[in-house]
């Protein structure tokens, strides 16, 4: 049962008009983009990433709450693209509208929304003491680049000290 509630949650926010229009957008800016693109793969890929650290750690977070921070994390790239705002910032927004308008047998809790919000808010810069989610995601967001296989590694402006130069277990 609880599987079924996590795979309906997440179908909903994949499947929501916001959510469709700014994944279009984003892919839409990105098609010519020769570094990481912030697509479906690399969203499943961190949310895939941060829940095997996540039951590695035996860390308190359901699967749902993460796949969700995941799915969401950059989904307002596009608007950092066309007008500078922090794609963290936009990002957040977009998802508080997003998971604000899933059915209401499907919504989140104040507090789980607050805490993905904080996550997608986090997952550029890692604060001082940040949420478990937020350093989660953090974290997940970078091992999922292959910066070590990458034919565009040399030309990226990406910190060094965040490029993946290995394999990462």
């Amino acid at each position: 049962m609880e599987h079924d509630i996590c795979r309906e949650r997440l179908e909903a926010i994949r499947n929501h008009p916001l959510y469709q229009s700014s994944l279009r957008r984003l892919n839409d800016l990105e098609r010519g983009r020769i570094f990481c693109r912030h697509g479906m793969e690399h969203l499943l890929d961190t949310a895939r990433i941060a829940y095997i650290k996540s039951l590695e750690r035996a860390l308190p977070l359901s699967r749902d709450l993460i796949y969700a921070a995941a799915l969401l994390h950059d989904i307002g790239k596009w608007e950092q693209y066309e007008n500078g705002t922090p794609h963290e910032l936009s990002s957040a927004r977009i998802a508080e509208e997003i998971l604000s308008g899933l059915p209401p047998h499907l919504r989140f809790s104040p507090e789980e929304t607050e805490t993905i919000l904080t996550a997608i808010r986090g997952h550029r810069k890692l604060r001082e003491t940040p949420e478990l989610l937020e350093a989660l995601l953090y974290e997940s967001d970078k091992a999922s680049r292959a910066c070590f296989s990458c034919p565009a590694s040399e030309a990226c402006n990406w910190d060094t000290t965040k490029k993946n130069k290995e394999i990462d277990l």
